[in-house]
């Protein structure tokens, strides 16, 4: 991560630096004349106070002027008109031209030559003024204006530097907190309290940050999901293969006659066996990938799930109560696993004569599955503990595994929903599978 941090800390700093730097070496190597007429004293504003004082005191008094500009910069003037002839006699020593002349090279001259045109806002006129500075004089001009650039270059390079500091740090801060949450979840001891200022964040990081905390805490929750499903199955099937391995010794020692009796008993646990595997492996595949959700027939499902029932309990009555034009994408065969479990808890429990009531309706933004039964119920205390694998209430003597209400939960977990299991104000017990119209997936 450290590598990280400095390679882009370094380029940032060095990408900022280098265009900031050559853009002012740039826009000082092709205006340099420019940036000088602007800047040096000896020459800034001459050609309008030359001006002035030609055209209100006449060519004496400019005359004057100039020569006092070249006693105060050392400077040498010298103005044309428009047909090229000098206005005033100037300052340029007199074997200046001989001097030009004989080097061709301007470098090897002892004087910086510059020109500069000017119009008048008074007559409109134009004049051309060739200035004539000293090397040396511009030298100790340059080294004392370059002071305020370059202490303006090496505050900008300070302010670069800190700003490139904070946005490199403001990038791999958070990269290492993930990659701390990441080596945490793989060592299944994530809280989801290390990613929550992060998570605070209004930006890529933050949206990461609240993506990985659900992934984490649903990561968790399935891994001790799967855990006590582990220890819980560990823990119920040892009875029916206790009870299996005490029938197989007693038909051991039994003669050829009295084993017959036994045959229907070891039929019977191998067939709860198989039931509670069954069961078993139905709430693991609740935890796969469902595929694409698909649009549920409800009406197709619910009397489908009636013919089924009353095939198994002729005795008992179903009633069938659906919200018309009621609609819900999601995982069909799911929830027709759960609400055939929720059916058979209520068959198990329901008295004959009273109807068991289905019904699919649409509350706010929910919608609502449920199958009420008009058996004793379930005492309070044991409400909140109803749904959790292999936990059946006291008292009950019916046969079940506790799975039925375990998967159904887990179908409408996998929908976004929650199972909703309460006693009936009317007397009897009622499952609820409560799903958002716009399920999770």
């Amino acid at each position: 991560m450290r590598s990280l941090f400095w390679r882009i800390f370094a380029s940032f700093w060095l990408a900022i630096a280098l265009v900031a730097g050559l853009s002012m070496l740039l826009g000082r190597a092709l205006n340099q004349d420019a940036w000088i007429l602007s800047q040096h004293p000896a020459v800034m504003g001459l050609a309008e106070a030359w001006t002035q004082h030609y055209e209100t005191q006449g060519p004496s008094a400019a005359q004057d002027f100039l020569e006092q500009r070249r006693k105060d910069f050392r400077i040498h003037v010298q103005v044309l008109g428009d047909n090229s002839q000098p206005l005033v006699k100037g300052t340029f020593p007199r074997r200046a031209a001989a001097f030009e002349a004989r080097h061709e090279n301007d470098r090897r001259l002892p004087w910086r030559r510059l020109t500069e045109d000017y119009s008048s806002p008074l007559s409109g006129e134009t004049y051309l003024f060739i200035y004539r500075i000293q090397h040396q004089e511009l030298m100790t001009w340059q080294r004392g204006s370059l002071l305020l650039p370059l202490s303006a270059l090496g505050i900008a390079l300070v302010v670069l530097t800190l700003l490139s500091l904070l946005l490199t740090l403001s990038i791999t801060r958070p990269l290492s907190r993930l990659r701390g949450a990441v080596h945490d979840l793989g060592q299944t001891a994530y809280q989801q309290s290390s990613l929550a200022r992060l998570a605070g964040r209004r930006d890529e990081f933050g949206v990461l940050a609240s993506d990985f905390n659900r992934m984490g805490s649903r990561l968790q929750g399935l891994i001790g999901s799967q855990r006590q499903l582990l220890r819980d199955v560990s823990h119920e099937l040892r009875s029916p293969l206790a009870r299996l391995r005490v029938a197989l010794a007693l038909a051991e020692r039994a003669g050829s006659g009295e084993r017959e009796k036994f045959w229907p008993r070891l039929t019977q646990e191998c067939d709860r066996l198989e039931a509670l595997i069954s069961e078993i492996l139905a709430l693991a595949r609740l935890d796969a990938d469902p595929g694409a959700a698909q649009p549920v027939d409800f009406p197709a499902l619910l009397r489908k799930l009636q013919e089924d029932a009353q095939l198994g309990a002729p005795q008992q009555k179903i009633t069938l109560d659906i919200e018309p034009g009621v609609s819900l994408y999601g995982w069909p065969d799911m929830l027709e696993r759960a609400l055939d479990n929720l059916l058979r808890n209520a068959l198990r429990f329901n008295p004959p004569g009273q109807p068991i009531e289905l019904s699919v309706n649409r509350q706010a933004n929910e919608l609502h599955l449920t199958v009420h039964d008009h058996g004793p119920g379930v005492a309070n205390e044991h409400l909140t503990r109803l749904g959790e694998p292999f936990f059946r209430a006291p008292g009950q003597s019916t046969a079940g595994h506790g799975l039925g209400l375990a998967i159904a939960r887990r179908a409408a977990e996998r929908h976004g929903g929650h199972l909703a299991l309460s006693n009936h104000p009317d007397g009897g017990f009622s499952a609820c599978l409560v799903l958002p119209l716009k399920p999770q997936t």
